[in-house]
């Protein structure tokens, strides 16, 4: 008996929906950083088994709607459940161990839709690596039971490997039987241009300081693999919403460009497996995060 089957990640920002993914996959396709609400489009990950492919939709994270961007990256999210076949909902068990008050403000707004899914449900309680009063996770654990009633509580690590063999049993169990959709080397159903720029983009997250990086996007200009054989020479342009963080990106004589540039370089040369030329360009496009055509040409919004 074979299984195949899509199962959305979901949950609030930074509670560790890629990290969880990249370590199914074993290597690195969605984009992280340290900084919440670093995924903006929903990404693929394909997980091959002997008798199971997964193909898991690692979604942005689920927060208080401000800005046409973010109400993007909410349908976003949301329309993931739609052709999912189960559902795991992602939770910081570390920072609602430390703040209890917080769980019921961030979750909320997950469980209508969660329900209305008709989906089967598990919540894994991510970080517990990071939780040294283990008591403390006690009115966590009931207050994610009263949320999702009869859903079964997993605590994992997605960091450490904790508990994630256990998590994918469970997932096993939500696929219904059928043949893979995808042939067993391949890990994402992104093209290699999206995840050049998704590299670039964790790059300037890395390297730009406080809310600069939400205010940028990343778009591949041109891609030339035939010119320079073994070579691939990309020119990606930098977007920013204000004249005075164009400086900021470059950095004091192009330092901060260089360096966010080489650091993507290596990433991208090991995507490819082949030599990377890499240009970076900064251009200012004025309030590009409220223009909804601009939105929907960099893949944001259904």
């Amino acid at each position: 008996m074979h299984k195949f089957g899509t199962i959305a990640l979901i949950g609030p920002p930074n509670a560790g929906k890629s990290t969880l993914m990249n370590h199914y996959l074993g290597q690195k396709v969605a984009i992280v950083s340290p900084r919440p609400q670093t995924t903006r489009n929903r990404i693929s990950g394909i997980l091959t088994t002997d008798d199971a492919q997964i193909v898991f939709l690692d979604t942005p994270g689920i927060h208080q709607v401000r800005g046409r961007m973010n109400r993007f990256l909410l349908e976003s999210a949301w329309s993931a459940l739609a052709g999912a076949d189960g559902v795991v909902v992602l939770v910081d068990a570390a920072l609602y161990a430390a703040k209890p008050a917080k769980l019921e403000k961030d979750l909320r707004p997950l469980v209508k839709p969660v329900a209305e899914s008709g989906r089967p449900v598990i919540v894994a309680l991510n970080k517990i690596d990071r939780v040294k009063d283990k008591p403390a996770m006690l009115p966590v654990l009931a207050a994610l039971g009263e949320l999702w009633p009869g859903a079964e509580l997993m605590p994992v690590s997605a960091m450490r490997g904790k508990g994630t063999d256990e998590l994918l049993a469970r997932i096993l169990a939500f696929l219904p039987e059928g043949a893979p959709m995808f042939p067993e080397d391949q890990i994402s159903t992104a093209p290699v241009r999206f995840m050049a720029a998704e590299i670039i983009r964790e790059k300037l997250f890395y390297q730009l300081k406080q809310e600069l990086p939400y205010s940028t996007a990343v778009e591949i200009e041109a891609w030339d693999e035939q010119s320079r054989p073994g070579m691939a020479v990309i020119n990606a342009v930098i977007y920013t919403a204000q004249k005075n963080h164009k400086g900021m990106i470059i950095g004091k004589q192009g330092a901060t460009l260089k360096k966010i540039g080489s650091e993507a370089r290596v990433e991208i040369a090991e995507l490819l497996d082949c030599k990377v030329h890499l240009e970076l360009w900064v251009k200012v496009r004025d309030n590009w995060t409220e223009d909804p055509g601009f939105l929907r040409a960099m893949g944001l919004g259904e």
